[in-house]
Formats: structure tokens, C-alpha cells, sequence
């Protein structure tokens, strides 16, 4: 049912217990993210709900992040490291990870705060490829190049207190973070909630990601079968219109769900660089896909 969530257990994906939303929004509040937003939740919940996850084991994390357009913080998800663990040892073809290999300290004042870090980062994921052999990926993250600074409008440059804690364990997961996308990157490409922290929606490091945004107008996605792309895509391009989504956070609710055609993609974001604004899409529009199929 829609107003249901079943949360199953990892091992054996055998269904533990059944909840619907609001009994999981009071779980989720109360216990894994504790202060967040009632709407930041509900995002998680539907990018749960699109990529198949189970909330209780967070998979995701909710990240504040400085919009400079909008001139305040904004609560976007994003993946954790433990999510592309997950999903590489499901595959198949995990073959292990090495020990973080670490640079030379390096011992600086980095805006007000004097701190030691190390200033490089090495890490090796494994995979067994289609022929048995076992491929190394390799990832070297520079410590000054991640860091999250603390957040705010201020700009900042000195380290915040998780990143001044434990300067070698959060660039450890960054760099595992990229072996793992390099390794399985069918596992996704955005970055993880340790490499956002502390960064700007604006930077260049998250230019073309896909983030699911919170959305004052929480537009909910029609509902969408597999064999009804004609008939969702005309809502889908409503929603375009009026600016309560975009084509990638469509294609990345719904692809991830249940994929899409290259050229349904293409149709999608054909519609957001062209749009006729005098004209929205009604039940009778016709996809330019299709339109090219009867030419």
C-alpha cells in the first residue's frame, strides 16, 4: 500500500516489520536523524522508497549545505559510505578493501585552529571481474581538498569539529568513497554525505550532481509503471513547468526505480531546454519520441 513502508531485515530480506509513514517519520526523528526537518525526513523516505532502500538502516544522510543563490542553508540527501559498501558487496564481486594508507602529517593553522592531518589518503577497493581476475582501483584524496569547513554563510575556512576530531577518518571514508564509485560504478556516481559536508551547492564539486532537494511544495511524482511513459510523461513535464522539479531529479526518482530508455531520458530533458511555456502538456500531449516514430 502507498501509505506503507515495509522495513525488512538486511539479512535474507526477509520482511521484519511493517509501518506506514508516520509511525516511521517518529522512528526516524526520535532515533537516526534526531533535529532533522519533518520535510528533510519525508525526502529521505522517498529517495528510500525510489532506490529500493531500507530507511531504518540509514543509507542516506541529510546534509545542510549553503545555497549562495538563495542566500541560506538547505537540507539536501546524500549517500553515505557504508551504502556503496552495501551495494558493492551485493554485487557479487566485491573482492575486499585495503587499509587506508595515509601521507606525511602535515601540522598547520587552518583558520584560527592548528590541527594535524595527514595529507594524503590512499585507498584500494578489489573486484572480481567477468574473466576471475581480480582488478585493483585505486584512490588518492588530498586532505586539504576535502575537508568540510564550518557551515554557513560565513565562509569559513577552518576545519569543523568532526573534520578537527578525526582528520584521518574522514578522509579514510572519502577516499574509499572514490575506489568504490571507480570500482562499481553502476553503484552510482553521487558523492557521499563525508565529501558534501561543509560545502556549498554551489561549488564546482557538486555541479551536475543530482541531489534530492527538499521542495516547498513537496510535489509528489505521479504514480509510474514500467509501460507508461506516455502516459506519465505529460505530469512529468507539468511539474517541469511549473518549476516544482527538474527532468534529472524525475529521471533520477524514477530511473532509479525502474529505468529508462536513453531516449526516454533525452525526451524528458528535450522538455525542460524547450519548453512551451504558453502550453503545458495536457493528457493528449504526445512525447517527442513519439512524435518522431510517426514521422
Amino acid at each position: 500500500m502507498s501509505n506503507e513502508v515495509a522495513v525488512r531485515q538486511e539479512s535474507g530480506g526477509i520482511p521484519a516489520l511493517a509501518m506506514n509513514e508516520r509511525e516511521l517519520m517518529t522512528v526516524l526523528e526520535g532515533s537516526l536523524y534526531p533535529g532533522a526537518a519533518p520535510e528533510s525526513i519525508k525526502m529521505v523516505i522517498g529517495y528510500c522508497k525510489a532506490s529500493g532502500l531500507d530507511p531504518m538502516q540509514k543509507p542516506v544522510h541529510i546534509v545542510p549545505v549553503w545555497d549562495g543563490k538563495a542566500q541560506r542553508m538547505r537540507d539536501v540527501i546524500m549517500p553515505g559510505v557504508g551504502l556503496y559498501r552495501t551495494q558493492a558487496a551485493r554485487s557479487g564481486n566485491y573482492a575486499g578493501v585495503s587499509e587506508p594508507e595515509f601521507g606525511p602529517d602535515v601540522q598547520e593553522n587552518v583558520g584560527g585552529i592548528v590541527i594535524t592531518y595527514p595529507a594524503w589518503c590512499k585507498v584500494v577497493v578489489r573486484r572480481t571481474m567477468a574473466s576471475g581476475m581480480v582488478a585493483e582501483f585505486a584512490a588518492t584524496e588530498r586532505w586539504k581538498e576535502n575537508y568540510a569547513v564550518k557551515g554557513g554563510k560565513e565562509k569559513s575556512i577552518a576545519p569543523n569539529a568532526m573534520w578537527t576530531k578525526r582528520p584521518y577518518g574522514q578522509i579514510a571514508k572519502c577516499a574509499e568513497a572514490q575506489a568504490l564509485r571507480k570500482a562499481f560504478p553502476e553503484a552510482g556516481s553521487a558523492p557521499t554525505a563525508d565529501e558534501m559536508e561543509g560545502k556549498s551547492i554551489n561549488d564546482s564539486a557538486i555541479e551536475g550532481t543530482v541531489v534530492a532537494r527538499v521542495e516547498q511544495s513537496r510535489a509528489e511524482l505521479p504514480p509510474y509503471d514500467a509501460h507508461q511513459f506516455d502516459a506519465n510523461f505529460p505530469k512529468w513535464c507539468d511539474l517541469i513547468a511549473k518549476g516544482k522539479k527538474t527532468a534529472d531529479d524525475i529521471i533520477a526518482l524514477i530511473g532509479t526505480k525502474v529505468g529508462l530508455t536513453d531516449a526516454q531520458k533525452n525526451a524528458i530533458r528535450d522538455f525542460e531546454k524547450n519548453p512551451d511555456e504558453s502550453d503545458v502538456p495536457g493528457d493528449d500531449f504526445v512525447p517527442p519520441h513519439e512524435q518522431e516514430c510517426a514521422q
